[in-house]
């Protein structure tokens, strides 16, 4: 297929959604990888005019600072450990961990995203949004895909919906997100490729799981145990409000090196 059959394909009677947030100093972040963001623009037009000297061009530049789990991001697989091992049995040794990020796994290995997703919106059929930090219990997971009509297999990405997406302005409120439970990681953990949510960190930050002990229990049965990526902070209210819940989804990782995660650039075309 040509390149104009694929753009023709994609694009006719199709409508783009962008799934990324905007990023700002003092957009919300979960406290253990503050800061978010900071933004300092240290090179000015006004400082580079020189007519004489360079002509009427000027330029201006900027410092991003940054961590690698902020924002719109997704998690590299060095990301979670389990017992000091990654998901694939590599033991973390001062050779695999550096002081300049990780030699395998990392966010350089990230293969391109293009694939088939699901949104399932469990905020639409309880309560919109849903209570803070309520875990989203399988019974409610599995009662939203039965009325969406949907379906995913191991190649899918599943991106879940609390409604806190449209709080992503007001940080007080969306760090109060509900998220999702461990069961509902359970029953993904050999049912796709990837996963989302519209949340600071997928699960609910803060309680143990009773079994293991850990926090953020599907960080460690999907990323950990089962090498299935995790997606957070993405922006899924339009979706939501247009009824879209089968999609090609297409998203851009950076290639960091050695970085355990990386700013992501998802759309979805429906």
């Amino acid at each position: 297929m040509v390149s104009s059959e694929i753009l023709k394909a994609l694009t006719s009677g199709a409508k783009v959604y962008d799934l990324e947030h905007v990023r700002y100093p003092g957009m919300p972040a979960f406290d253990p990888v503050q800061p978010g963001l900071n933004y300092f623009l240290y090179r000015h037009h006004e400082s580079y005019y020189n007519p004489e000297k360079n002509g009427p061009r000027t330029s201006s530049s900027g410092l991003i600072v940054m961590t690698d789990q902020s924002g719109t991001h997704i998690d590299a697989l060095c990301h979670q450990a389990d017992m000091l091992t990654l998901h694939d049995g590599t033991k973390i040794t001062p050779e695999v961990e550096t002081p300049w990020g990780f030699t395998k796994l990392d966010a350089s290995e990230f293969p391109i995203f293009m694939r088939k997703a699901v949104l399932v919106d469990v905020a639409a059929f309880t309560s919109d949004p849903l209570p803070e930090q309520h875990e989203i219990t399988l019974e409610e997971f599995k009662n939203a895909v039965e009325k969406e009509g949907i379906t995913f297999g191991k190649d899918d990405i599943v991106l879940v919906r609390t409604g806190f997406g449209k709080y992503w302005k007001d940080e007080g409120k969306y760090l109060k997100a509900a998220g999702v439970s461990k069961e509902v990681s359970r029953y993904l953990e050999d049912k796709c490729f990837a996963v989302g949510a519209d949340n600071l960190a997928w699960d609910v930050p803060g309680p143990k799981d009773p079994e293991t002990g850990s926090q953020l229990p599907g960080h460690y049965y999907l990323l950990a145990q089962r090498g299935i990526y995790i997606i957070e902070n993405i922006f899924l209210e339009e979706l939501s409000r247009d009824k879209v819940y089968e999609f090609l989804f297409i998203g851009m990782p950076l290639k960091f090196k050695g970085a355990t995660g990386s700013p992501f650039r998802p759309i979805a075309i429906a």
